[in-house]
């Protein structure tokens, strides 16, 4: 069965480890394709010139099935591999991690190194602020100005996301309810407008909950 949510990070979070005076920085970000995730990767190399790599990972799409992870010259399996492990094991999606690497002088080791990328993801997840994600259908609501106020009210109320509103001659409320819910939804508006309003469903599309 599909998922109908799930979670991501509310805004970008950068944090620093030290391991034998090498310094570790991960940024996170939310992104929502592989080309945005890279442009995070590019973005290190072009802030933090100066340093010698900018190992990633990334986690993609409503059940986190597509996952990347580099190693940027570290030895095979000792960056971007943990990175990715910290990130899977987050529940968090459409994440991607880039873990700048300013050399010490001390040689880490493999195993050093596996648990510095690793640390070093979990201290900027640490540091996220969640944001749950649900598939909501879409649908349009329209209704005279004396009622839009109330309505607006009570629908949130009922947990059913009011994306914008328009106004014109008649007010449109732009809804997006809980996939399943569609029944309920409608019978929700019929009660709230004593039948004299009509919900006009539209598709699918998957929406940030406050």
């Amino acid at each position: 069965m599909a998922s109908t949510g799930y979670r991501t990070i509310r805004g970008a979070v950068t944090a620093s480890i030290e391991e034998r005076r090498s310094v570790f920085t991960c940024r996170l970000e939310r992104v929502d394709t592989e080309d945005a995730a890279r442009a995070v990767v590019e973005k290190a190399r072009t802030t933090h010139w100066d340093a010698r790599h900018h190992c990633s990972a990334w986690v993609l799409g409503p059940d986190g099935t597509l996952t990347r992870s580099n190693d940027d010259g570290e030895p095979s399996g000792t960056a971007g591999t943990p990175m990715l492990e910290a990130l899977t094991h987050s529940g968090f999606s459409d994440v991607a991690a880039v873990v700048t690497r300013w050399f010490g002088g001390t040689l880490l080791g493999t195993g050093g190194l596996v648990r510095a990328y690793g640390d070093a993801v979990r201290a900027a997840l640490a540091q996220a602020v969640p944001l749950e994600r649900e598939l909501r259908r879409l649908a349009t609501l329209e209704v005279g100005h004396a009622d839009a106020g109330r309505l607006e009210h009570d629908l949130r109320a009922h947990d059913v996301v009011v994306r914008d509103v328009t106004y014109s001659a008649h007010v449109i409320l732009h809804l997006a309810a809980p996939v399943g819910d569609e029944g309920e939804v409608t019978s929700l508006v019929a009660r709230l407008t004593g039948g004299t309003a009509e919900l006009v469903p539209g598709e699918t599309e998957w929406v940030d909950l406050a």
